[in-house]
């Protein structure tokens, strides 16, 4: 059995050494972290990593946090925490107003931001992922970790069903080379995309009635791959 990916946060903050501070907090909570110093940096990074959270300053040098949020919320549902000084109640119920999941005022402990971040990950997996998929004759009994397919259970590797079920979870979204990669192989194989068309090849194989012309497995060319509904 596969072991679940570790949470990616994206911190973004111009503040270096906030962002040491919560670094240090964060990978010791366990937890994988990614940076950017500035709004439009952080909106960049959001897209191109998939964080599973997002931490956000409100005070950033180029945009302003609720901007950053707009923008952010337009293609995305991650969890956002807001961290800022302005703890006055009409500044978060702005950030709240405008996609922010949470809010914290500085200075926090790290015992509390740890907290906030287990609560909004637990929120999102409960809300998001159900115990079941089905996506034409194809079922994905993800509490059980079965698949099957037209009732006859399909035997699949742990990467297969790794990369099965990230798809699954995110069934109708492109999802990027380099997200596969990270989530089930790690950053460091980030550059290995004959992994993808090798286990996307195994997947097609096992699941589609013609794997030469895949109705539910489909190609975003030049970006990755995607699961639909045929």
């Amino acid at each position: 059995m596969s072991e679940p990916a570790i949470p990616l946060l994206l911190l973004v903050d111009d503040e270096v050494q906030i962002r040491r501070l919560l670094r240090i907090t964060l990978e010791g909570g366990g937890y994988r972290v990614a940076e950017a110093e500035t709004g439009a940096s952080g909106l960049t990074e959001a897209a191109a990593l998939r964080p599973d959270l997002v931490i956000l300053d409100l005070g950033l040098p180029d945009l302003p946090g609720p901007e950053v949020l707009r923008r952010l919320r337009e293609w995305s549902q991650v969890p956002v925490l807001i961290l800022s000084v302005r703890g006055g109640e009409g500044d978060k119920i702005g950030a709240l107003d405008a996609g922010a999941d949470d809010y914290l005022t500085k200075p926090f402990g790290g015992g509390e931001l740890l907290a906030r971040v287990r609560v909004m990950l637990r929120r999102q997996r409960a809300g998001e992922e159900p115990n079941a998929i089905a996506i034409g004759p194809i079922e994905i009994d993800l509490a059980a970790r079965a698949v099957r397919k037209r009732g006859q259970l399909v035997k699949l590797t742990a990467k297969e069903y790794a990369f099965l079920r990230l798809l699954a979870v995110n069934r109708g979204k492109a999802i990027t080379h380099r997200q596969i990669l990270r989530e089930i192989w790690g950053p460091k194989a980030e550059a290995q995309t004959h992994y993808l068309r090798v286990y996307m090849a195994h997947l097609r194989q096992k699941l589609e009635d013609d794997p030469n012309h895949p109705l539910y497995f489909t190609t975003e060319s030049g970006i990755g791959y995607r699961l639909s509904d045929g």
